[in-house]
């Protein structure tokens, strides 16, 4: 099964695992919860007692809540969870790309986005060239 993985504090990375609850429970490192916050055909599974466990906060989900710990995203089958479709992979990779920090602020939590992964230096002689053209 094709999943898309997002560990604190990194981007999502695309993996194959077995589809099998052991598996999934080394991967969010518990017990499982499955939690369906979107409205594409999609599982988000995380560990159910990462916030009370002291896992680190992970990503915000819409305002409304927080995972704690790594996670992973999947598809929905009729009756189980299924390999992630190539475009759900992709648009659920683009909505985790940056890492986010929380801080407690007059009792309200906030989400801080991180930069971006820094560029390769490849990348920063080709943007330097582009630059030298102009």
């Amino acid at each position: 099964m094709n999943v898309l993985i997002v560990k604190p504090g990194e981007t999502p990375r695309e993996a194959e695992i077995d589809g099998g609850l052991a598996s999934m429970q080394k991967i969010v490192g518990g017990t499982i919860e499955a939690v369906y916050p979107y409205k594409d055909p999609v599982a988000l599974i995380c560990n159910d007692e990462g916030k009370l466990t002291g896992l680190p906060l992970n990503r915000n989900l819409e305002g409304y809540d927080i995972i704690a710990g790594t996670f992973f995203i999947c598809g929905l089958g009729e009756e189980d969870f299924t390999s992630l479709p190539s475009d759900l992979m992709e648009k659920y990779r683009e909505k985790f790309a940056r890492p986010e920090l929380f801080m407690r602020l007059s009792g309200h939590i906030v989400v801080i986005p991180t930069e971006p992964l820094k560029e390769s230096k490849k990348d920063r002689h080709k943007d330097a060239a582009s630059h030298e053209e102009r």
